[in-house]
């Protein structure tokens, strides 16, 4: 195939891949007829995510081909999110970025009518899942957490919406700049705020291979969410300790009132133990959960870079950057 270069992109495709070589010539192939249907100037990101298959070799031989498809590749599996992260800091759209997942279960097809959503005068469009096609425990898991986390966080995250996005060049700068270390994209674009909105859509299933998205996973980014966007946790353990402590006096006015008028008191290990458990249990609640705010702490004060470049391909050309980028993205 012959090389083609391309000047400034209006919009940057932005695809974090980690172990993608089965879906990865059925991702190619789609963003390629898109491309060429489009009169738009379209680059596209794929970022490595430390992959342990051959998707990292299969996005080098394209690249060096087609200038239109920049690759950044990862020291190492830094995850979903930072590897997003790091897409963002290369794409070098100057209207909007448009952030799909490489297993084309958002389909990249949108992107058309996303654009024309932005030219309305949006800054973000975000798609919003009508229909899952994940196993009914994801599912399930799904529309509890979105619902809880809408509940309880101080930031209106729409229901349903994941990282499957448009965003305008200033939400993305914007974005670039914040240096959060345990990130959770979708709540960091609406604390942002602008102008947004959503765009119904049903989520295809995957087009090949297995979700990478172990439920390990999924309950850290869960967290993230709920520790990054909600004051839940403390308000919670203060909540309990007072009715823990109501508790324990509404006990302390039994015995004392069995003493004083029956001449009777509560004996036993049972009642003992009752005590000790309940106490037990809310002390080391409320330590997990000053335990959550204090590693975040930690982590953060560290002040390393979010993620690292091993190298880079920008219109057919490799680099091997020396990581200045990682720096801006904190």
């Amino acid at each position: 195939m012959e090389k083609k270069g391309m000047n400034t992109p209006q919009i940057s495709i932005v695809a974090p891949l980690y172990n993608e070589s089965e879906s990865f010539p059925h991702l190619v192939e789609r963003l390629t007829k898109l491309m060429d249907s489009l009169t738009l100037r379209i680059e596209v990101v794929l970022v490595d995510d430390g992959s342990r298959d051959n998707t990292a070799l299969q996005m080098r031989q394209l690249a060096l081909t087609d200038g239109r498809f920049h690759c950044v590749f990862l020291s190492r599996n830094h995850g979903h999110q930072l590897a997003l992260t790091a897409g963002l800091a290369a794409a070098r759209g100057t209207e909007a970025l448009f952030i799909i997942d490489g297993d084309l279960q958002d389909p990249p097809e949108l992107l058309p009518d996303f654009y024309q959503k932005m030219q309305e005068g949006y800054d973000v469009v975000y798609a919003v899942r009508r229909k899952r096609k994940e196993n009914i425990i994801k599912r399930t898991g799904y529309f509890l957490f979105y619902r809880l986390l809408k509940s309880i966080s101080y930031v209106d995250i729409p229901l349903d919406s994941g990282d499957f996005a448009m965003i305008s060049r200033r939400v993305a700068d914007v974005l670039n700049q914040m240096p959060e270390e345990s990130r959770f994209l979708r709540g960091m674009r609406s604390w942002i705020g602008f102008k947004q909105t959503g765009y119904e859509y049903e989520r295809s299933e995957r087009v090949a291979g297995e979700s990478k998205y172990t439920f390990k996973q999924l309950f850290r980014l869960a967290y993230n969410g709920i520790f990054n966007f909600s004051e839940f946790p403390i308000s919670f353990m203060t909540r309990a300790g007072g009715v823990s402590i109501g508790i324990a006096l509404v006990y302390f006015i039994v015995v004392l009132a069995k003493k004083l008028f029956f001449a009777d008191v509560i004996e036993g290990f049972t009642a003992l133990l009752f005590v000790i458990i309940l106490f037990s249990g809310v002390q080391l609640m409320a330590l997990g959960i000053i335990g959550e705010y204090v590693l975040r702490i930690f982590f953060q004060s560290k002040g390393r870079p979010l993620f690292i470049v091993k190298e880079t391909i920008v219109d057919g050309k490799l680099n091997e950057p020396n990581n200045k980028s990682t720096d801006e993205a904190r």
